[in-house]
């Protein structure tokens, strides 16, 4: 991996960096945190403005609508647009992160052209159901069932943590088509439209205030048999698939956050007089180097990704088990960096509409979500160390 700037990306993050200079100062104020439906047109309204000045699916491949490029030049962007205080990609962060990914790599040429202009416009959100109440780390153990009824699937059950449901159009969804296989192998995934009659969508409280996940129950609910990406009982292995997205290259925008706010932390920590503490001076050390080598990791795994898409552009190159390792480090530094905050804030650390007291509270469940460390750390024993699996 060449880590060096050439001519051409550099001229890249200069174009980019005036085109940011432009219109950042002509964006609206971003809608309260509690307004989903208010942030989903602000973030559609974002991914609009990048795709037509060009930088939506930057780098998806050319045939999935992307610009096919290269993951410096995809990094670059994630580092540009971050200094900017550009918008992430807010409410669609399944659709561009994660389902539009999968169907680039797995979906056929008419998925791809249904599904990815949207998601790549901001005209259609996505969202994940994947989860459920008895099947969360333990996802080989979901219930929710497919049954066929000519060319459709009747689909029944309940999902949990169901990201941005309330303003999803589509939902990704993994479900039980063959209830006799070993249950890694009669799972199906599904692309379900989420206006369908059947669907009902209960929203979820987090523990700071916010509410972008949903409870969904799925009551006869028929999708088609079209909607399948993948081989029936084949939908594990597309599921792996999403993950790798998931684990490995979904967090790089929130790593170049993470950095910014650590130097914010130290301004801070300088002007409250906390920086005269040397025991807080090194910690606050220790996580920049923390997020350096995450930051490295990060531009590995992304050449990792680009490296595996197939000769001529073809499908999406797919993140290996590195992102694993990624995953499992990134989750426990981020709620390193949010306990020192609370020590540069001090007492401001217990008023809960500061934003920083909001990401430590949201920090809790980064060991937890995109799966548990625990299963991360299998996936490095087994899959990257070669150790035997435990009983």
């Amino acid at each position: 991996m060449d880590l060096t700037f050439t001519e051409e990306e550099d001229a890249f993050r200069a174009r980019l960096r005036r085109w940011l200079g432009e219109v950042m100062p002509a964006l609206p104020a971003k809608p309260a945190a509690d307004d989903w439906p208010g942030r989903r047109a602000y973030d559609a309204a974002w991914q609009r403005m990048l795709y037509d000045a060009g930088y939506a699916g930057l780098h998806w491949p050319e045939d999935a609508g992307g610009r096919g490029a290269t993951p410096t030049q995809h990094l670059i962007f994630l580092e540009e647009t971050e200094r900017a205080g550009a918008p992430y990609v807010g409410a669609n962060f399944v659709g561009l992160l994660h389902a539009g990914p999968t169907v680039a790599a797995e979906g056929s040429a008419e998925q791809r052209a249904r599904w990815l202009p949207p998601i790549l416009r901001g005209d259609e959100i996505w969202c994940q159901g994947f989860s459920e109440p008895d099947a969360g780390s333990d996802l080989a153990a979901l219930r929710t069932t497919a049954v066929r009824d000519g060319d459709h699937y009747v689909v029944s059950g309940t999902k949990l943590w169901t990201s941005h449901a309330e303003v999803a159009d589509w939902c990704e969804l993994l479900v039980r088509t063959d209830p006799d296989a070993p249950r890694h192998r009669g799972i199906s995934w599904l692309a379900m439209p989420m206006d369908a009659p059947g669907v009902t969508v209960r929203p979820l409280r987090t523990l700071a205030g916010s509410a972008e996940f949903a409870e969904m129950f799925l009551d006869e609910v028929r999708v088609p048999i079209s909607h399948r990406v993948g081989a029936e009982n084949d939908g594990w292995r597309v599921t792996m698939v999403t993950l790798s997205f998931e684990r490995g290259t979904a967090f790089v925008g929130e790593v170049v956050a993470c950095r910014r706010m650590l130097g914010a932390l130290a301004r801070t920590a300088r002007d409250n007089g906390r920086w005269d503490d040397a025991v807080l001076r090194r910690r606050l050390g220790r996580l920049h180097a923390e997020f350096a080598a995450l930051w490295r990791l990060t531009q590995w795994n992304v050449s990792e990704a680009a490296a595996a898409r197939p000769p001529g552009g073809g499908g999406g190159g797919v993140p290996g088990t590195g992102g694993s390792v990624f995953k499992l480090r990134y989750s426990h530094a981020r709620q390193e960096l949010y306990d020192a905050a609370a020590e540069v804030l001090g007492a401001g650390a217990l008023d809960a509409d500061h934003e920083w007291v909001a990401g430590r509270l949201s920090s809790l469940s980064y060991t937890i979500a995109a799966g548990t460390s625990q299963i991360q750390r299998n996936i490095v024993a087994e899959r990257i160390l070669g150790l035997p699996k435990g009983r």
